[in-house]
């Protein structure tokens, strides 16, 4: 049997980062990975502002990684067809990119096995042993047939969280809030420079979007909310998707771009707050948490920063139970409000006449054409203005990741395709 201070299920960025961190703060950590290597995270591959920062901290390289594409604006048309320029401070590092997740995923694995954590893909999480009873460990039971014994287990399982079903918190035949699909295509020059966000009036308060990649490629998906409550059934979801790519103004942008390789739907989980942080000596990170934001779907920064998180509050020591209480205040903290308010505008943008008049609203001057940019790109807190504790100093003024280092690829301009 491994004995560990820390057991990472789930080798996405989440578990990653807790892998990273943990092992900087110099605890022994196992991290496990049902897949292989290589594989394929059904994502939308945008990067927000939060998200740099964190893979800046974990030492990622961008120019290592051919997919890479830096963005400097996004181009969003609106429910009624009023295109709308979104430009994000330049000249300061990198507010937004895109880059493909078997690429991400593959570069911070091999940051975690640099950092020293027991990487073992191909092996999954299968339970626990509640029959051995350790007073300072939790044992799991790994597909291979091997025990770790961890004083602490970190859920970054996506999800459908093996690890959070084990504890018996997850709730009953949960499958996410969000349907999302994405494939990827060639495209003209246009659309390979530029991210667009496109908010159909069918399939508000969700949208479809575009988002350049650094090898010539774009990540073309759409994501909606789950049946119920006025939302979509899958039948019309898998229907609405047959023809997205032809309808008249996104096949303006994307040009006769062939798809390449099969499109892939995966749930989205968003309802962060109402799954428990922590069980014991588990503690629940990025998906597994549901995480992702209630309004646009991102999840890779809050997952990152989620995986930051735990391994600190593991770090600084304690039993159990105030470990569980810091890791969850600070998540309390620092996402909450944050998701409150996503969802509320998530509520606006489910109507289209109210969806038009907010999106008019940024539209107003290059000031707040930014601001929003800046806001929708996670650069600041979502509900920065109600929670005053998490101002700093240079908010007004920012600086983005990467601001030393000469950008892999050059920006791409969110341009019309005229």
């Amino acid at each position: 049997m491994t004995t560990v201070d820390v057991l990472v299920v789930g080798a996405g960025p989440a578990g990653t980062s807790a892998a990273i961190w943990a092992r900087r703060a110099g605890l022994d950590v196992t991290l496990v990975d049902r897949a292989v290597a290589g594989r394929d995270k059904c994502c939308g591959d945008g990067l927000t502002a939060l998200a740099l920062r964190e893979l800046e901290s974990l030492g990622l390289a961008p120019q290592a990684l051919d997919s890479w594409m830096t963005v400097d604006a996004a181009a969003v048309r609106t429910p009624r067809g009023r295109l709308v320029r979104l430009p994000l401070p330049v000249g300061a590092g990198q507010f937004a990119a895109a880059c493909r997740r078997s690429e991400l995923d593959a570069a911070l694995m091999e940051l975690a096995a640099a950092a020293g954590a027991d990487l073992r893909l191909g092996v999954a999480f299968a339970g626990f042993d509640e029959a051995e009873r350790r007073p300072n460990a939790k044992v799991a039971v790994l597909s291979d047939g091997t025990r770790v014994a961890a004083r602490f287990v970190i859920a970054a399982d996506g999800v459908y969280s093996g690890v959070r079903k084990a504890l018996g918190i997850s709730p009953p035949r949960y499958r996410g809030d969000w349907h999302a699909f994405r494939g990827y295509r060639t495209a003209p020059r246009t659309a390979a420079r530029t991210l667009w966000v496109w908010f159909e009036p069918d399939l508000l308060p969700g949208y479809a979007w575009s988002f350049p990649l650094g090898d010539g490629r774009v990540n073309f998906g759409f994501g909606v909310p789950r049946a119920g409550g006025g939302t979509l059934a899958g039948s019309e979801i898998a229907g609405i998707w047959k023809g997205l790519a032809e309808r008249p103004h996104i096949r303006e942008v994307l040009g006769a771009g062939v798809a390449e390789g099969p499109a892939r739907a995966w749930p989205i989980p968003a309802r962060l707050g109402e799954i428990e942080f922590t069980r014991g000596r588990a503690l629940l990170v990025g998906d597994a948490a549901a995480a992702a934001d209630p309004l646009t779907g991102e999840g890779i920064g809050q997952a990152l920063q989620m995986g930051r998180m735990a391994a600190h509050a593991i770090a600084r020591g304690g039993p159990p139970h105030s470990v569980a209480a810091r890791y969850t205040r600070c998540a309390q903290s620092e996402f909450i409000a944050d998701h409150g308010l996503a969802r509320a505008l998530s509520r606006v943008l489910g109507h289209e006449r109210l969806a038009e008049i907010a999106l008019g609203a940024v539209d107003v001057s290059v000031w707040t054409r930014r601001q929003f940019a800046r806001w929708m790109f996670e650069d600041y807190p979502r509900a920065a203005v109600a929670t005053p504790r998490r101002w700093h100093r240079g908010m007004a003024q920012p600086r983005g990741a990467y601001a030393d280092a000469t950008p892999a690829v050059a920006p791409a301009a969110a341009t019309s395709p005229s």
